[in-house]
């Protein structure tokens, strides 16, 4: 059974139509990304997908269970087995790196203060962060302030993480950084990823499956692995692939 299964899912934003009939699995340990070009639905896929925008009809299951219309209990389940790093971070930057790790599991867990200490910075040394507990937000790199939200994201230990343009802002050299330790995490970890990107090389560097979404079709144009979609017969893929301009 898949991890993730999306059934026929239909976005709106009032009566316009952003998505319609999207399907696909997602498979425990796969890093899959979504891309596409500007105004194909991404960020709305990613939003319904956590669970922050209603869709207007179709299903999301995660772990088998349905995320849509599910009761309180359920879906405080379903939302314990997720993590989100958004595109800006996120972070509070009142607090300490530290202190943005702890806070998800002071918020969520009953364990005492130490055994919240003692997770943090596990999760900060997963991420090469451990020396930076101390430091204010502000006092980082974006790279590094990219890696504190994946360590926050990876708080409650969930099956899956969704990041959302996690490369955005960054120079080349911070981006494939990153990149690397994404790949890292979900084979060391052996986590599920989600990650709405349109770097190029990030795709390349970090999927094992690509889901290309459209704005002309409304949806799903192709999916495969990055070096497939390169391939792909249509004009449409492969030209996002090799960085052709459209007529």
């Amino acid at each position: 059974m898949a991890l993730i299964e999306v059934r026929d899912l239909v976005c709106r934003y009032g009566s316009r139509t952003i998505l319609r009939d999207v399907s696909f699995d997602i498979a425990a340990g796969e890093v899959v990304t979504i891309l596409g070009g500007s105004g194909c639905g991404k960020s709305t896929l990613l939003k319904h997908m956590i669970g922050l925008i209603s869709p207007a009809s179709g299903g999301i299951c995660i772990g088998g269970d349905e995320f849509i219309g599910s009761d309180a209990n359920t879906r405080q389940c379903i939302l314990r087995r997720i993590g989100v790093m958004y595109q800006s971070g996120a972070l509070f930057g009142s607090m300490s790196v530290l202190d943005n790790v702890r806070l998800p599991l002071e918020t969520f867990t009953r364990l005492d203060a130490a055994a919240i200490e003692l997770i943090a910075r596990l999760k900060l040394r997963l991420v090469g962060l451990e020396d930076f507990a101390a430091l204010f937000p502000a006092e980082l790199s974006g790279g590094m302030q990219k890696r504190a939200a994946i360590a926050r994201a990876m708080a409650l230990d969930p099956q899956i993480l969704f990041l959302d343009e996690p490369s955005a802002g960054l120079d080349p050299v911070t981006s494939a950084g990153l990149d690397a330790l994404i790949r890292r995490l979900a084979e060391s970890q052996g986590m599920t990823f989600v990650v709405v990107t349109h770097e190029l090389a990030s795709i390349h560097a970090i999927a094992d499956r690509a889901i290309m979404l459209d704005r002309s079709v409304q949806g799903i144009i192709a999916s495969g692995t990055p070096d497939e979609l390169a391939r792909h017969a249509n004009p449409i893929v492969s030209g996002f692939f090799l960085r052709k301009p459209e007529d």
